[in-house]
C-alpha cells in the first residue's frame, strides 16, 4: 500500500447535525444535500463526479443523483463503513479507475422515532444474526451489552475503573462546549458520569453515545487536481481496515483488543508517521470503552494502559492528544453510523476550520472508525503535506 501514500486528497466536506438532535430533512434529500454541499466546499460540481462510496444501493444513488460512476462502494460494515471507503476509493484513484469520488451518510433516527407510527413490529431479512441464539436469550441487552462485557474484561484484567472511563466523557463534553452544534454542551464532571444511571454494568448513561439525526459527505480525488482546487487539501497518507469477528462478541477472538491493532499499525506504515507524530485523533467514541480501547490498539499507550493514560485529562482542551474535537459520538451527534462525522472534523482542524475549538497548527490527523460490535476497525491518517 506504499503507493497509496497522497496519491489522493479530501478536497470537500459537509455535515448536518442539529443541537436539538433533530433535521428537518432525511433520507435522499438530504443525503443529496450533504453532496452538494461537500461539491460546493471543493469547488466542483456533480458533473466532475465520476465514483460514488455509499452503504446502502449505491448504483440506486447514483440513478437519483443523474450519473453514471465508474466506481462503486456499497461496503457496509456499520459505524466505519467511511473510513473504508476512503480507503478504497483512494485506491480506486490512485489506480487510475476514476477521479473524483463523493461518499455520504445520512440517518434521523430521532426524529424518526416521533414519525413511526409504533406499529408492525420489527423487521427481519435473512437469517437472524448469531447474537440472537447466544447473547439475547441470555439477556444481554444490545448493543451495549457486549461493550459492557469488554468493559468488564479490561477492568478485570488491567485495574481500570470507571472514574478512568469517565473521564475520557468528561474530556469529550469539555470539546462539546467549543461546539455550537453540539447535543449536549453543559460540562459535566466524573461524579456526573459515575453518577448516572447504570446501564450494563460497568457503562452508565454518559458513558454512552447519544441518538441523534445527522449527514455528512467527503469529496476524495487525485492529489493533482487537488492542488488546483478551492480548498487546502488534505492528504490521504494511510488508510487499512481490519475484522476479527461479526456481529456476535462470542465470536471476538479478545474482549480487549480490537482489530485496530492489525489495521492502526498498518495505516501508520503507509504513512510513514509514528502515532507520536499524531496532533489530532477523532477515535470512533460509541461508548467510553470504545474510546479506550482505540488508545492501546493504535499504539498511542501499551495495552491495559488506556485507562491511566486517559485518566490526567489529556484528551481534551489543550491536552496533548486532543480527541475528538467537535465533542464526538457521546456528546456532539451519533446517528448510528458515526465514522462519517470523524472524518469531516478531521479535514476541517487540518484545514484551519473549527473555529473555537482549532487547534494551533495541526499536521497530522488519524481518523479511526469501528464497526458492529468492536468487530470491524478502519484507519486512516491525513496530512496537511503531500511529503514530510
Amino acid at each position: 500500500m506504499t503507493g497509496l501514500r497522497a496519491a489522493t486528497a479530501i478536497v470537500g466536506v459537509a455535515e448536518a447535525v442539529s443541537p436539538t438532535g433533530e433535521l428537518d430533512q432525511r433520507g435522499l434529500a438530504l443525503e443529496a444535500r450533504m453532496i452538494r454541499e461537500a461539491l460546493a466546499d471543493a469547488g466542483l460540481s456533480i458533473a466532475d463526479v465520476d465514483g460514488l462510496c455509499y452503504g446502502g444501493n449505491p448504483s440506486g444513488m447514483a440513478e437519483f443523483l443523474g450519473i453514471h460512476p465508474r466506481f462503486l462502494d456499497g461496503t457496509a460494515v456499520g459505524g466505519s463503513s467511511y473510513e473504508l471507503h476512503v480507503e478504497h476509493a483512494a485506491s480506486a484513484i490512485a489506480a487510475g479507475l476514476c477521479d473524483v469520488v463523493v461518499g455520504v451518510y445520512a440517518a434521523t433516527p430521532r426524529s424518526d422515532r416521533k414519525r413511526s407510527s409504533g406499529s408492525g413490529g420489527p423487521r427481519r431479512y435473512g437469517a437472524p444474526p448469531p447474537g440472537m441464539e447466544w447473547e439475547v436469550p441470555y439477556g444481554l441487552r444490545g448493543p451495549i451489552g457486549s461493550y459492557a462485557l469488554s468493559a468488564s474484561r479490561h477492568m478485570a484484567d488491567y485495574g481500570t475503573t470507571s472514574e478512568q472511563l469517565a473521564q475520557i466523557a468528561v474530556d469529550t463534553r469539555r470539546w462539546a462546549t467549543l461546539n455550537p452544534v453540539a447535543r449536549h454542551r453543559d460540562p459535566i464532571t466524573i461524579d456526573d458520569v459515575v453518577g448516572s444511571a447504570m446501564q450494563a454494568s460497568p457503562l452508565h448513561l454518559l458513558d454512552c453515545c447519544l441518538v441523534t439525526d445527522g449527514a455528512g459527505a467527503f469529496v476524495l480525488t487525485s492529489a493533482e487536481r487537488a492542488a488546483d482546487l478551492a480548498r487546502p487539501p488534505v492528504y490521504v497518507l494511510g488508510a487499512a481496515s481490519a475484522s476479527d469477528h461479526g456481529s456476535s462478541m462470542t465470536q471476538m477472538p479478545d474482549l480487549t483488543t480490537t482489530a485496530g491493532a492489525v489495521s492502526g499499525p498498518a495505516a501508520f506504515a503507509t504513512a510513514g508517521v509514528t502515532p507520536a507524530e499524531v496532533d489530532l485523533l477523532m477515535g470512533y467514541d460509541s461508548f467510553t470503552i470504545t474510546a479506550l480501547l482505540h488508545l492501546e490498539d493504535l499504539g498511542f499507550c501499551a495495552k491495559g494502559e488506556g485507562g491511566e493514560f486517559a485518566a490526567d485529562g489529556k484528551l481534551g482542551p489543550g491536552g496533548s492528544l486532543p480527541m475528538n474535537t467537535n465533542g464526538g459520538g457521546l456528546s456532539f451527534a451519533h446517528p448510528g453510523q458515526y465514522g462519517m462525522f470523524l472524518i469531516v472534523e478531521a479535514v476541517r482542524q487540518l484545514r484551519g476550520e473549527a473555529g473555537e475549538r482549532q487547534l494551533d497548527g495541526p499536521e497530522i490527523a488519524v481518523a479511526h472508525g469501528s464497526g458492529g460490535v468492536l468487530s470491524t476497525m478502519g484507519t486512516l491518517v491525513f496530512g496537511t503535506e503531500a511529503t514530510r
